[in-house]
């Protein structure tokens, strides 16, 4: 078995602000971002972690190098691992976008969604499958760590337990939280998803507004 921990990246200022920012360059974590990634670089820090792989983009590597930092590894990037790819809907306000017909298909049925000049969930959840099942075929009987985005973590995991694309939106992985995997030659077994309990505690009418997001 290859066990696999799943990696929101932080919080971002994009991502308190309700832009979607999809591939956008230069979205930092923010100073919460790296506080929640320094939380759980603690965490793992005496988990045996045989490498980090990362998306390309800002928010996904700073928090990974955090992660990587107490098991002297490199952070590997993988553009399969990246973000959805939005296309015209890339930094769009979330609060005009969900006036549009189209967000209805990205909630109810995302199996036949596909952004505008952008990918189809199918696609996003196509790449993402195919290489975590190469970084399994790379680190077997190993821990590795994949940071990635949430709606690309969603649909890996989707796949991973059996739900249907079009319940993949039902799944919440919020910044910085922490989702394991163990993947073999036989079905693959969650043990946790979606855990933000090595985070800094949050106000409670905060901890549940929007967790999922897409920044």
């Amino acid at each position: 078995m290859t066990r696999l921990l799943l990696i929101r990246h932080g919080a971002n200022d994009a991502h308190k602000e309700g832009v979607l920012t999809g591939w956008t360059p230069g979205v930092h974590l923010n100073q919460e971002g790296r506080v929640q990634a320094e939380a759980l670089a603690r965490r793992l820090a005496s988990v045996g972690i045989a490498a980090v792989y990362a998306s390309p983009l800002e928010r996904t590597l700073e928090t990974a190098e955090i992660v990587a930092a107490p098991h002297n590894v490199p952070v590997v990037v993988r553009e399969d691992l990246g973000e959805v790819r939005l296309g015209r809907w890339t930094g769009q306000p979330l609060e005009k976008l969900r006036k549009q017909r189209l967000w209805r298909k990205v909630q109810f049925v995302p199996s036949v969604m596909r952004f505008p000049g952008g990918e189809s969930f199918q696609e996003v959840q196509a790449r993402a499958v195919a290489e975590v099942e190469h970084l399994c075929l790379e680190h077997p009987e190993q821990t590795i760590a994949i940071v990635s985005h949430a709606d690309v973590l969603k649909a890996f995991v989707a796949y991973a337990i059996g739900l249907h694309l079009d319940l993949f939106q039902r799944l919440v992985i919020a910044p910085a939280s922490l989702t394991v995997l163990d993947v073999g030659d036989l079905m693959p077994r969650l043990l946790c998803l979606n855990d933000i309990s090595h985070l800094p505690a949050v106000p409670e009418e905060k901890k549940w507004a929007n967790p999922n997001g897409s920044n």
